[in-house]
């Protein structure tokens, strides 16, 4: 039978309160990058979706803009701008024939167009 006044052997030489390192500055290292690559594989698909979701809706809005504002226009582009007149944002802009180019609307932000039917309310 074993004392209570007996220190199992698990415990022996502990200290209530000791702070020491469970491993070495190497393996604390190794484990820095591993959580900052896991962060970044995490945050990076989210913003590249982002981004060229963003990029796809203004394209296409462009071309809606485009459509009604420049029909005879060459060519239409969608940019994204931060020192707009606007502010920063998406910003629509038509080349004309002869190579001049057009801003044709601020898209915003997160790109939207607003088409209104005949006879609907906006």
């Amino acid at each position: 039978m074993e004392r209570d006044d007996e220190i199992p052997p698990e415990l022996a030489g502990y200290q209530p309160g000791e702070v020491g390192a469970l491993r070495g500055p190497r393996m604390r290292r190794i484990a820095r990058v591993v959580v900052l690559v896991a962060v970044v594989a995490l945050v990076l698909p989210g913003v590249l979706i982002g981004v060229s979701t963003a990029s796809r809706t203004a394209e296409l809005a462009c071309r809606v803009v485009g459509s009604t504002a420049a029909p005879g226009a060459v060519a239409l582009e969608a940019r994204w701008e931060w020192s707009g007149h606007e502010g920063p944002g998406w910003y629509c802009y038509a080349t004309e024939f002869g190579g001049r180019e057009v801003q044709l609307r601020f898209l915003g932000f997160i790109p939207e167009v607003r088409v209104a039917s005949p006879g609907v309310p906006a």
